[in-house]
């Protein structure tokens, strides 16, 4: 349907998605270029909210070292976001093999199209896979703590401040442990707490037999570090543990401010869904040009309207890099 004006003269077409382009862009590129704009205030508004977030609650905000300390086949080893790092090269050079199909589809080089567009595709699939582990080590956690009965976190390390998983100083009590589920609580209970691996009283035991232990909490000193109590404030603050946090959910967070793991998972979700969906489109697109589609219309402007999208999820990437890792 073309859009007209009408003027006390004549009537003129001013865009037919034909030759009258404005700024010389095509009617799919201009859509395309929309649902950027709106797509990135979207984004804009989340991250936004995030940074709001952090500088309210800064003082119990996790530290972005301590929780992405995890690489592929190297268990055990802290390698602070070596791997986060590893996953935003990998995304960023699809970018580059992204522009290089483009540029080979203004000179209809067909092979050359569907080779760099195979390896975007690919680049896409090890990020979104890179991602999915990433939520499986922060989902599992390493370490452990405790929350106390105030909502406080309470962390475990040695005299040398490296911290302590409670696997390696719990022990296992001769008590019978048993979930609250809704049809095993009173109704006046507020929570109903799934079986962790170890109760509070078989921590506090397990703290007890090591003199060696103390408990750092989540709150930052002005050197940017978590504060950690001396033998006596560690064993009156544990007296008030109440539950065992393993992990990050929506609920409970072991590394520190339980908006910290609402946003990450909403916001690197949201983030995963758009690459996601552009692996898919890629892969669309990357059959129709085997297929000779493109070849066939003397024009691989497809190809450089996916070019866009993918463009603006590695773009993004860059401001949701920067806000949860780096600063």
């Amino acid at each position: 349907m073309e859009a007209t004006v009408t003027t006390a003269n004549n009537e003129e077409k001013t865009w037919g998605g034909g030759d009258n382009q404005p700024l010389g862009a095509s009617y799919g590129k201009m859509m395309m270029w929309f649902f950027i704009v709106s797509d990135a205030l979207t984004f804009s508004g989340f991250l936004g909210a995030y940074g709001f977030s952090r500088f309210k609650f800064i003082e119990t905000w996790p530290l972005a070292d301590e929780v992405f300390t995890h690489f592929p086949f190297m268990h055990g080893a802290s390698a602070p976001m070596y791997y986060v790092a590893l996953m935003t090269f990998i995304l960023i050079f699809s970018s580059v093999t992204m522009v290089l199909a483009v540029d080979a589809g203004h000179q209809l080089k067909k092979t050359k199209v569907a080779f760099y567009m195979f390896l975007t595709i690919i680049g896409g699939f090890i990020f979104v896979g890179s991602q999915a582990w990433e939520w499986k080590n922060f989902i599992k956690g390493e370490y452990g703590a405790v929350e106390t009965k105030g909502g406080s976190l309470l962390q475990f390390v040695d005299k040398e401040g490296k911290r302590v998983a409670i696997a390696d100083f719990a022990v296992k009590l001769p008590e019978q442990r048993e979930a609250l589920t809704r049809n095993k609580t009173s109704w006046f209970m507020e929570d109903a707490e799934t079986l962790s691996t170890y109760s509070v009283a078989e921590i506090q035991a397990g703290f007890k037999a090591h003199p060696e232990l103390l408990i750092r909490t989540e709150k930052l000193t002005a050197e940017k570090k978590k504060t950690v109590l001396n033998r006596a404030e560690s064993e009156t603050r544990l007296q008030d543990a109440r539950y065992v946090v393993e992990g990050a959910n929506l609920t409970r967070n072991e590394y520190g401010s339980k908006l910290f793991a609402d946003f990450f998972f909403f916001i690197t979700g949201f983030h995963g869904f758009h690459v996601f969906s552009g692996v898919i489109i890629n892969i669309i697109i990357f059959f129709n040009v085997l297929l000779g589609t493109y070849e066939k219309r003397r024009s691989y402007e497809m190809v450089e309207k996916v070019g866009l999208y993918w463009h603006f999820v590695d773009l993004v990437w860059v401001f949701v890099f920067t806000v949860f890792y780096l600063v």
